[in-house]
């Protein structure tokens, strides 16, 4: 007979009983941590890839800021004007040297300085450096339109349709122009030869040229009136030193040239406000390069000899109400309460 049937007891021991290495328990807590952080990469790269997929909007160009430029410390520089103030005198009073209403002027060869004021008949003469030296007065009921002196230093006034002529120094009258239909002057300008340029409005607008002794050499009739079709009751009268003539028609609001042999050139200006065009003109004079300056109401304006707007300034912030240049190019202004030389860029 074979052996009996045996019953084996089995004894489960801890690690230390089955000897198995610490580093094989850890590994066995790992494996569910690396399968977790195996299963998130894998999800996130899902996601990621879905994202890439998405087109992107597109990127704004980059906007480069210019720098801005800034004025100089107290604002805005003016612009420097092409006139430059050399002298100035007078103020508003009835004394020597002060003036109520002066809108003449006029210098003579030895660079005395001639203002004659609109009410008062009265004439101030000042020595080129701009002193007081004397006085005289010549109709004082009458308004004086004009005023003109010559270079030996006679002074021709325009009072009453008449051009009286006086010493210049000492004021004495020394005769009156002769014109064969008498009076109706209203401007009156010297010329370099010892003429004169007058323009006389008894009857129309006419230019009336005389030489030294007071002979009538040329008439332009109907200067302004001709070319317009309108009439012209005030005229303010200049002259280059070529012979030509201007002709400034306040009611016209422009300038008109005629040539030495009195034809009619051109015309410049205008009503209205933009440069080169007139509100209320006033003065006009003509420099030694035959720069033509008209003011008004805006300043003066200058232009050049073919009528061409060149610039626009002021008289130390004053208007103009007389004009005239002395043989050195230099500019003078009279503003009714005062005087101004000015000299220009050339």
């Amino acid at each position: 007979m074979g052996r009996p049937a045996q019953i084996v007891h089995l004894k489960i021991t801890g690690p230390k009983s089955l000897n198995i290495p610490r580093g094989f328990w850890m590994m066995l807590l790992l494996i569910p941590l690396i399968g977790v952080g195996i299963a998130a990469a894998a999800i996130a790269f899902g996601f990621s890839s879905v994202f890439r997929a998405i087109p992107k909007p597109p990127t704004p160009p980059l906007v480069r800021s210019t720098p801005t430029k800034t004025e100089p410390r107290g604002g805005p520089q003016p612009e420097k004007s092409i006139a430059t103030v050399m002298m100035k005198f007078g103020s508003k009073g009835i004394g020597p040297g002060m003036f109520t209403d002066a809108r003449s002027i006029a210098v003579d060869g030895a660079g005395n300085i001639y203002v004659g004021e609109y009410s008062g008949g009265r004439v101030q003469v000042f020595d080129p450096d701009g002193k007081f030296v004397t006085q005289w007065t010549v109709d004082p009921k009458m308004p004086l339109r004009g005023l003109a002196a010559d270079r030996k230093g006679t002074v021709f006034v325009v009072q009453s349709g008449s051009i009286q002529k006086h010493e210049g120094a000492t004021g004495n009258p020394i005769g009156q122009l002769k014109f064969a239909e008498g009076w109706g002057f209203d401007d009156v300008i010297t010329t370099p030869d010892g003429g004169l340029i007058t323009t006389w409005q008894k009857n129309t607008d006419d230019i009336v040229k005389f030489d030294q002794n007071g002979n009538t050499v040329k008439r332009i009739k109907a200067a302004i009136s001709s070319v317009t079709g309108d009439s012209e009751l005030d005229m303010r009268i200049a002259a280059d030193g070529l012979g030509n003539i201007y002709a400034l028609g306040t009611f016209n609001n422009a300038v008109f040239k005629f040539g030495p042999d009195g034809k009619y050139l051109n015309r410049f200006g205008g009503s209205g406000d933009q440069p080169g065009q007139f509100r209320a003109p006033g003065a006009l004079a003509v420099d030694g390069n035959g720069r033509v300056f008209v003011s008004d109401i805006q300043g003066i304006q200058m232009f050049d000899s073919n009528g061409r707007y060149l610039d626009t300034f002021k008289a130390d912030g004053s208007n103009a109400s007389g004009m005239v240049f002395n043989d050195k190019n230099e500019l003078f202004v009279v503003a009714r309460e005062k005087v101004i030389k000015l000299a220009l860029k050339q």
